[in-house]
């Protein structure tokens, strides 16, 4: 089974994770702080803090940003749970906005029609690896005084307009999973230029106390303070290990997935009842994903016949995402359903994932695209009449 995405670690990280765990310290020591370095140098913001998962970043970035108790937060539903969850976990109000047809990102249209007097916060999510529309969201946001947090899970690497993704809104989170552009296992990042934001998130990662064990360490001190109610999202020494030796492989990686979903360009663009998500000029996708959409007036094979057939052909294809307000819990808190975001609603119904990862080989590459173009081309409509197409 060839699946959707995958870690790839080498002796180099091995190494550094079991020189960490034969020193004194394995958590709260140096790696950390070398890693938040590391990462906001090699894309150029001034503060970054790691904490133990993605979703426990976006949870410290939406308590930086200090959502509360009726806060509205406007996000896109083509995303993970998790961008949403977090703005409950303050006590906050997920409102969602449609996306862009044509690259499923969030619409900065839709975005101007959920704004009220209680919002406080846009989530750009950059869906696939590419980077939303930033400008507008920029605009809109010091125009009703909101914060803009950028949920950059996908988009490590990505670029708009010559600028990195982690530069471009209030707070930027990453992800450290498995199948992200580098991995920690499990871990995630928070990077700001707000200096207040990365010390209110640093006592938040560590139970709301003022000085971590190594802190005191280096003062020479015993003495804490818990100034607010915080979480143990503090990650080890031997993550961040990890973390530092996949960093310096990440630009060749992104340069390994853009070139697969250069092939893939090639060979599905010309197939009728397939098309690739748009992807604007002015950025630099860093494709975590690679997203096609299926024209069902074309094909004869449906989403689900399609998904079923390319895994029993050893395909891992994955769907990204049932929109968040479809999901039970939130139609039933919310009363959210069909017709809040239809244009998130019809994509949802054509996309399917197809695998993108930098191990993958050229002949892993070579098998999902003519297993994609078989199954999906055998039968297909043109001018109303039905035809086999394709490989």
């Amino acid at each position: 089974m060839i699946p959707y995405g995958r870690q790839w670690l080498d002796e180099d990280d091995l190494a550094a994770v079991e020189a960490v765990l034969r020193s004194d310290l394995i958590t709260t020591g140096p790696k950390v702080a070398e890693f938040e370095r590391g990462l906001a140098d090699y894309l150029g913001a001034g503060e970054a803090v790691a904490v133990s998962s993605g979703t426990a970043a976006l949870h410290t970035a939406m308590y930086a940003a200090g959502i509360g108790q009726g806060d509205e937060v406007i996000l896109p539903p083509i995303t993970f749970v998790a961008t949403a969850n977090a703005v409950l976990f303050q006590g906050g109000r997920p409102v969602f906005a449609d996306v862009d047809p044509d690259t499923l990102l969030l619409s900065p249209e839709s975005v101007q029609t959920r704004i009220t007097d209680r919002t406080k916060a846009i989530v750009a999510v950059d869906y696939a690896g590419q980077p939303c529309d930033y400008d507008p969201l920029v605009e809109i946001a010091g125009r009703h005084g909101l914060i803009l947090i950028a949920d950059g899970c996908h988009a490590l690497g990505a670029e708009y307009k010559g600028r990195k993704v982690g530069t471009l809104a209030d707070l930027t989170v990453f992800s450290f999973h498995p199948v992200k552009h580098i991995t920690t296992g499990e871990g995630g990042m928070v990077l700001t230029d707000n200096p207040d934001f990365a010390e209110r998130m640093r006592r938040f990662r560590n139970h709301g106390i003022t000085a971590d064990y190594s802190r005191r360490g280096r003062q020479g001190t015993w003495f804490y303070e818990m100034v607010d109610i915080g979480y143990n999202y503090r990650i080890t020494d031997f993550q961040c290990a990890l973390g530092i030796s996949q960093l310096r492989k990440l630009p060749g990686w992104l340069e390994r997935r853009r070139a697969i979903a250069g092939c893939y360009d090639d060979h599905f663009r010309d197939i009728p009842g397939v098309e690739p998500l748009g992807v604007r000029p002015d950025v630099l996708h860093a494709y975590h994903l690679y997203v096609i959409r299926l024209d069902p007036e074309l094909l004869q094979i449906d989403r689900s016949e399609l998904f079923s057939a390319l895994h029993q052909a050893g395909i891992g294809v994955n769907v990204h995402y049932i929109p968040v307000h479809l999901h039970p819990f939130y139609r039933q808190r919310f009363g959210t359903g069909p017709g809040l975001c239809p244009v998130a609603e019809a994509a949802y119904e054509r996309i399917i994932t197809l695998p993108v990862f930098p191990c993958m080989s050229d002949m892993d590459v070579q098998d999902v695209i003519i297993a994609t173009e078989r199954l999906s081309t055998t039968m297909v409509r043109i001018d109303g009449k039905a035809g086999f197409y394709g490989v």
